[in-house]
């Protein structure tokens, strides 16, 4: 138990987000235990972000449908009244975007931008909100916090940017941290820091953290767990060493077929695409890509059953080939402080 929360910190169940006839999200279940980081894992169009965006109260109805549960904290977010919302998101669930560029406000200076929610949800006055976002911003790295407080978004680096963005969502210690792409929109040679940083800072406050991700190296050196979504369904989830590991659904075998390793020049795509939302079969979404697929694949959905540490989507998975176990690159155990002079 952390932060005196026991069981699950964040707990879904046949959770179905539908734009108009579609299901974007389809009847997914995942929990997520206080104190670990999960990684959201799969092609562009799995769903990876539109959960983020439902998990923070930014896709609700009338705009959508939502079906199912969607637990935090003892909460049921599913029907939450938005004034309620309001009262959790960027007070106990923070989001990072992955461009601060776009989501940082370019009329307010970064000290507003961060004293806002401070102001909000912990009722400090301008003076205390001032030292505390002088402090959240030396905390992320940057050099001269407090002349930075009436800087304009503008004139910081994008690594700067997203250092701000990590400091307003970081500013009331949230429960759980929402990291979607955070380091797409970043120069490669600043990536590994941002997410050291981040992953720094939430080991540090004890927080629980979703990164939503395509980068399977990365997943495994910053994620405790992995839950692997193909077109809006669950298809493998369990501990990062095993999902990473082991692939056991034929989708994660095919994603990890797809990282080429230093010593390897192979390098094994995954055949066809993702189907169009009109063209979705009705069982195994992964169905019309899968070689082991049979008819029974496109007509029933397999439920997420145990299987060998983890939980995997497959109606074959007792008969499929077992698949070579694959190296992952060690975690990160102990962040050390990015310095004061990073990028």
């Amino acid at each position: 138990m952390l932060n005196g929360q026991s069981g699950p910190l964040l707990s879904l169940q046949d959770f179905t987000l539908r734009r108009g006839p579609h299901a974007v999200l389809d009847a997914v279940t995942l929990t997520l235990d206080p104190g670990r980081t999960l990684g959201l894992l799969g092609e562009s169009g799995a769903g990876k972000s539109t959960l983020a965006m439902a998990l923070i109260g930014l896709l609700r109805p009338p705009e959508v449908e939502l079906f199912g549960s969607m637990v935090f904290a003892g909460t049921e977010l599913v029907g939450l009244p938005e004034a309620q919302y309001r009262a959790l998101r960027g007070n106990r669930i923070g989001l990072v975007f992955q461009d601060a560029t776009a989501s940082l406000d370019p009329c307010f200076t970064v000290g507003q931008q961060i004293c806002e929610p401070l102001k909000r949800h912990l009722g400090l006055g301008s003076r205390e909100a001032a030292a505390r976002a002088i402090e959240l911003l030396t905390q992320v790295g940057i050099p001269d916090a407090r002349s930075r407080l009436n800087a304009y978004p503008h004139q910081l680096s994008g690594g700067m940017q997203q250092r701000v963005m990590i400091s307003i969502a970081l500013a009331c210690n949230p429960q759980l941290l929402i990291a979607d792409e955070p380091t797409s929109a970043l120069d490669v040679t600043i990536q590994a820091q941002i997410m050291e940083l981040i992953l720094l800072q939430v080991r540090a406050s004890g927080s629980s953290a979703i990164f939503v991700l395509h980068d399977l190296a990365l997943a495994a050196q910053v994620c405790d767990d992995i839950a692997v979504l193909y077109a809006g369904q669950v298809v493998e989830t369990g501990p990062a060493t095993a999902v990473l590991g082991t692939p056991k659904h034929p989708y994660t075998i095919g994603l990890r077929s797809c990282v080429v390793e230093l010593d390897s020049e192979l390098l094994k795509p995954l055949v066809g695409s993702v189907p169009s939302l009109n063209e979705m079969p009705d069982g195994c979404h992964f169905c019309t890509r899968c070689p082991h697929a049979i008819p029974r694949c496109f007509k029933d959905r397999p439920p997420l059953i145990a299987y060998q540490g983890r939980a995997v989507a497959c109606w074959l998975i007792a008969d499929l080939p077992t698949s070579a176990a694959v190296p992952t690159p060690a975690p990160i155990s102990a962040p050390t402080p990015v310095g004061a002079g990073a990028p």
